[in-house]
């Protein structure tokens, strides 16, 4: 549907569908995850951001507006690039 939709509050990485449900899929990579993985890199300050930006995204898109929504995360790590899809990460109301 849409990759690296900008808007004035955040950017969305890519917006897919599921079924009848609108995804919005945050990618974070890390070289290591010594620091904790790349899902641990989406605190609450970013899940804000990522919900504004979903947000707007669904008011441009009246049509999808009704459907019910899902965020994800796919982080991805080390070398080789190991990658791991984490479906519901969180909610908007988190």
């Amino acid at each position: 549907m849409a990759s690296n939709a900008h808007y004035r509050r955040g950017e969305l990485d890519l917006v897919m569908r599921d079924g009848d449900s609108v995804v919005f899929v945050e990618v974070r990579y890390r070289r290591d995850a010594a620091f904790g993985g790349g899902a641990a890199s989406v605190d609450w300050r970013k899940r804000r951001k990522l919900v504004l930006a979903a947000q707007l995204f669904l008011a441009a898109h009246p049509a999808l507006a009704q459907s019910p929504c899902r965020f994800d995360v796919v982080e991805g790590e080390g070398e080789p690039l190991r990658l791991r899809w984490i479906r519901d990460a969180f909610r908007a109301d988190d």
